[in-house]
């Protein structure tokens, strides 16, 4: 790891475990999965990104979630259903004409990271797709009821989702 030490990464993590995984990836010159991997223990477990297909199916069946992509110059948030999706063609397609729809490859999918962490002064949930750089694909929240509390039919399938897989810790 350049830039900074895995224990440096891990102590500025515990006291800033909401820290924006993105940023702290940018700032300390590590990939945003090395990030993920350095927050405390029990609020990240992974499984295999062979688990992608699967995993986006399920959270088709979620209903409004919001659906983030963190780029170095944009950060694009949907709220609503993820559609459902097939592979075809050599993506992931996500199978809508209006709303959330487009082309995923999947096939960079390397890992799927279930995290559970405070952010903003909120419990947050989220479901980290994460490619073969150790980059962030995309990510997928829990969404939140009408007083912002993480719904909890969402979050139960989102931890449900994480024991099918046989998601681990890093730790």
């Amino acid at each position: 790891m350049t830039g900074t030490t895995v224990s440096d990464l891990k102590a500025y993590l515990a006291e800033n475990p909401g820290a924006v995984i993105e940023d702290v990836a940018r700032d300390r010159n590590v990939s945003p999965q090395t990030v993920i991997e350095a927050l405390p223990p029990g609020m990240v477990k992974f499984c295999q990104g062979s688990a992608f297909t699967e995993a986006m199916q399920d959270i088709a069946q979620w209903g409004e979630v919001t659906f983030i992509v963190h780029t170095a110059d944009a950060i694009f948030e949907f709220t609503g259903p993820v559609p459902n999706g097939e592979v075809g063609r050599g993506y992931f397609n996500l199978m809508q004409p209006k709303g959330l729809h487009g082309h995923l490859r999947h096939d960079r999918c390397a890992a799927v990271a279930f995290v559970e962490r405070p952010f903003m002064g909120k419990s947050s949930a989220f479901v980290a797709f994460l490619n073969v750089d150790g980059g962030v694909m995309f990510k997928v929240f829990v969404g939140r009821d009408e007083v912002k509390a993480l719904r909890q039919d969402q979050l139960d399938r989102f931890r449900a989702l994480a024991e099918r897989f046989g998601a681990v810790s890093v730790r």
